[in-house]
């Protein structure tokens, strides 16, 4: 896709340190980088592959990255249908004001409908005041409707482990 400049395309293997570079640039900005304790091969790992875990959109301008899009496929059971859950959306600070962003979710979007997706979702950090009010002027409202749960670590395998059934 192209649009003012700006090319978007489906990430390859070789895109997986751009791709982990704008993650931790974007935890950078949010005051968030000690929290990243993913590196570029699992990206590389998980990203690409027989079973991708998640796909990721890469924005350029002039052959140059400009940011990323990386999303996986939901369903929610309430609606019968399947969506699209954006984890991350991250645009290089010297390209932003140049709908990179909006191109990116927009192609996202896309991407899901063609896979029978009838709505997108994502999460915005606490701090993040800028996202939620980019995502609100885009239409992509707050739900008020529901919350995130979340157990992780070591808690998470101790609960994991704690499983008496064995499917």
């Amino acid at each position: 896709m192209m649009s003012q400049g700006v090319t978007i395309r489906l990430a390859e293997t070789a895109d997986a340190e751009a791709i982990y570079d704008g993650l931790v640039a974007m935890a950078r900005a949010m005051g968030q980088g000690a929290k990243i304790a993913s590196t570029a091969n699992d990206i590389r790992r998980h990203g690409f592959g027989d079973d991708p875990a998640f796909e990721v959109l890469i924005a350029e301008v002039g052959g140059v990255f400009a940011g990323l899009c990386l999303s996986f496929p939901s369903f929610s059971t309430w609606r019968g249908e399947r969506g699209v859950y954006v984890q991350d959306l991250y645009v290089d600070e010297s390209f932003r004001g140049r709908h990179i962003g909006e191109a990116l979710l927009k192609s996202a979007a896309r991407r899901g409908r063609e896979r029978g997706a009838g709505y997108l979702r994502l999460s915005v950090d606490v701090t993040n005041t800028r996202a939620e009010a980019f995502y609100e002027r885009l239409g992509i409202t707050h739900s008020r409707d529901e919350q995130i749960h979340m157990i992780k670590g070591e808690a998470f395998r101790a609960f994991a482990a704690s499983a008496t059934d064995q499917p």
